[in-house]
């Protein structure tokens, strides 16, 4: 009994040494805290975003809310993105300038609305087609060599940020015109509202194109600022209320046959986040990206339908001769622009290059899709929804 009671006493450490093992579990507990990099130490961090969309009814500003929802659910709520509308802080043309001064930690716009500062900016949503939709322009971006010529952009304009991209828009409408408008005659002289380097190919259509903001197309339509217009999709539009100044209604261009959204980020905020906030800040984009693009496909054919069936829209496919001549107007510009700009003719023979190879593959390997559509509902013009 007695030999038992030497033996534990002899096994217990003493009351010096547990104090001192309990100073150092505490100290490493400390460290961790203030190691910026453990998710310890992050707590709660929020970012501030401007967003170049109105808030309420409108679907762009929902999209946004959805990226920054999921950045909130990957960390578990320690990273929330306090998103705020069009005009909060800074103007839209604004955006870039405030997130790269750090007076905004993030935005949410398209490379477009940066055109002003270079023509090559469109390149990246708004530019040719080469057969691509926005899916391949994405592609392009992340595999084709597109984020490195990103990047150098941003720099020449001096943008200091770093940028995220998301939800890829399907080909926008040609938009809302007073008749149905079929031949280039039809549009020639005709004021119409675009962005980006749009501007340029339907001013060598014959177009006298305007730059409105979104929220400014519907009254000019109205009093007769401009003829024709387009925004976007069929929810942004009917967001608007193009219906109640147009019963003509064009689809897919040329155009503007892709875009997607730019999340400019201040690089000084970015690098203060942990390596698993930076992680969420991009892989939430990725996830946005799917999530928003299905999204759309419902909500923009539900409100077509809306528009044909509630409010008597008159629907129509852009026609060849109007496409055909929107691509001499490319051929034109990028011809021009790239005359002009070395750095410019560089982006562009990438995304050549990127659309020769992998364009070949998927319209070589797609089926023809319409005439499975067809097959089972009979020909799409005359298909009611």
């Amino acid at each position: 009994m007695i030999e038992k009671k030497k033996s534990l006493k002899k096994n217990m450490p003493s009351r010096r040494k547990f104090f001192k093992a309990a100073a150092a579990t505490g100290a490493a507990a400390t460290a961790a805290v203030a190691m910026p990099n453990l998710a310890l130490g992050d707590g709660h961090v929020t970012l501030k975003m401007q967003a170049a969309w109105p808030s309420g009814a409108n679907i762009f500003f929902e999209m946004a809310g959805d990226y920054c929802k999921m950045v909130s659910d990957m960390s578990g709520g320690s990273l929330k993105i306090d998103l705020q509308p069009v005009g909060s802080v800074v103007k839209t043309s604004e955006i870039g300038a405030a997130v790269s001064d750090g007076n905004l930690d993030m935005g949410h716009w398209v490379t477009a609305y940066w055109y002003g500062k270079n023509p090559a900016a469109s390149l990246f949503g708004t530019g040719p087609s080469y057969g691509m939709s926005s899916q391949e322009v994405m592609g392009w971006m992340e595999y084709g060599g597109g984020r490195k010529l990103y990047d150098e952009t941003l720099a020449k304009v001096g943008f200091d940020y770093l940028g995220f991209f998301h939800m890829p828009m399907p080909a926008q409408p040609f938009g809302w015109f007073k008749k149905n408008v079929t031949k280039v005659s039809d549009v020639k002289g005709m004021k119409y509202r675009t962005v980006g380097l749009a501007t340029n190919v339907l001013t060598a259509m014959g177009m006298v194109v305007r730059q409105l903001p979104g929220g400014e197309i519907q009254p000019a339509m109205k009093t007769g600022l401009i003829d024709a217009a387009e925004f976007n999709n069929p929810t942004s539009d009917s967001q608007f209320g193009m219906q109640d100044v147009s019963k003509h209604y064009h689809l897919g261009s040329f155009h503007q046959s892709q875009e997607m959204f730019e999340i400019p980020v201040n690089k000084k905020r970015y690098n203060s986040l942990s390596p698993a906030h930076q992680a969420i800040l991009k892989n939430a984009a990725y996830a946005a990206n799917s999530d928003n693009y299905f999204k759309a496909l419902v909500r923009y054919s539900a409100d077509l339908a809306k528009l044909m069936n509630e409010h008597k829209v008159n629907v129509y496919q852009t026609s060849d001769e109007i496409l055909a001549e929107q691509l001499k107007g490319w051929d034109k510009i990028v011809a021009e622009f790239s005359g002009k700009d070395p750095f410019f003719k560089k982006i562009i023979e990438s995304q050549k290059a990127y659309a020769k190879r992998t364009m070949k593959y998927l319209l070589m390997n797609q089926p023809n899709y319409k005439l499975a559509y067809e097959n089972e509902f009979g020909p799409i013009g005359k298909v009611k929804i």
